[in-house]
């Protein structure tokens, strides 16, 4: 009894098996163009994607069936196919067109005439106005750098400073104070000050600033007043529309309107912000702390929980003749 073995059956992987194929066919493909070398017209020569003969081709399993294709040739692009080398380099080098008979060079920047410092300065003033100098070539005035730039930089800042802002608004100081800090190092200490401003035509604030120095906060203060103008309302003779009780922290106000010809009867801080008001017959009486901050805050809180007969005749939707039955 004879046992005959069956067959084996190999299978390679199919990587193996393209990389196989692909030699082979690379292999020829080296064969039929080792003798040609393919040039454009231009100086950068393309990289070949074909091994040389001598050099012992290198493939990757994953890119092995991914060669690229030759460059197509478009119609405007014309190819050509040179025996050797030395004819391709010698086409694809550059060579400039022949200058014509009658060409004339431009002269050079430094060939020219040297300018004058008369010319330079005109052109220098021509361009940024008279100089420092005191010189002008031009018939400009010489004094006119100095007052843009006294306007535009600030110079002469000490004359600014005593200059107050005209918006129709007077400054009153109501108090100023010495506060003082105390930190790690020491005692700090600066200046409160308490401003109060109105254009006596309805409209006050109330304003506090601290600094080192008493001007620089009675400024402060008058800037913070400005972002916070409130509008009084008035009646026709420059008195309340009614009564008006208000506090603010320890400090009470009460305002009761007055006859035409009683004056402002208040005092402190609550008699200032009712003059820059504008109001010219009213009462006031401060009830609670003496405090001048709080009691002319207290007075501009008082103030706008009052509302004019307009507004309460619109609000309750009937006439304002109705509003006295």
């Amino acid at each position: 009894m004879i046992l005959s073995n069956p067959p084996l059956h190999f299978s390679l992987p199919p990587s193996i098996t393209m990389a196989a194929a692909s030699a082979t066919s690379t292999t020829s493909l080296s064969a039929t163009f080792s003798s040609l070398s393919i040039h454009h017209h231009r100086r950068r020569k393309p990289p070949s994607l074909l091994p040389t003969p001598n050099s012992r081709p290198h493939f990757s399993p994953l890119l092995s069936h991914k060669l690229l294709p030759p460059p197509k040739s478009t119609p405007e692009a014309e190819t050509t196919i040179y025996e050797n080398e030395e004819d391709a380099m010698m086409m694809s080098i550059f060579s400039p067109p022949e200058r014509p008979e009658d060409f004339v060079p431009p002269p050079s920047f430094d060939d020219g005439p040297m300018e004058s410092e008369e010319e330079i300065a005109r052109a220098y003033e021509e361009l940024y106005g008279p100089a420092y100098s005191g010189e002008t070539l031009l018939g400009n005035d010489v004094f006119v750098m100095d007052s843009k730039v006294k306007k535009v930089t600030g110079l002469g800042s000490s004359r600014n400073k005593d200059k107050k802002v005209r918006d129709g608004f007077e400054e009153r100081v109501v108090q100023v104070r010495r506060v003082t800090k105390v930190v790690k190092g020491g005692k700090q200490l600066h200046f409160r000050a308490v401003v109060v401003v109105g254009d006596k035509q309805g409209n006050v604030g109330v304003g506090v600033g601290k600094a080192k120095e008493v001007v620089a906060a009675v400024q402060k203060s008058a800037v913070n007043a400005r972002r916070n103008i409130i509008t009084v309302p008035m009646t026709k003779y420059k008195t309340f529309p009614h009564r008006s009780e208000a506090d603010y922290g320890a400090a009470r106000v009460m305002l009761r309107p007055a006859s035409p010809g009683t004056g402002v009867i208040a005092g402190g801080a609550v008699r200032i912000v009712l003059e820059l008001a504008g109001v010219e017959n009213a009462l006031g009486k401060q009830l609670g702390s003496n405090n001048a901050l709080n009691n002319a805050r207290a007075t501009v809180v008082a103030v706008q929980q009052m509302r004019q007969f307009s507004e309460v005749a619109e609000q309750r939707g009937i006439p304002m003749e109705e509003l006295w039955k």
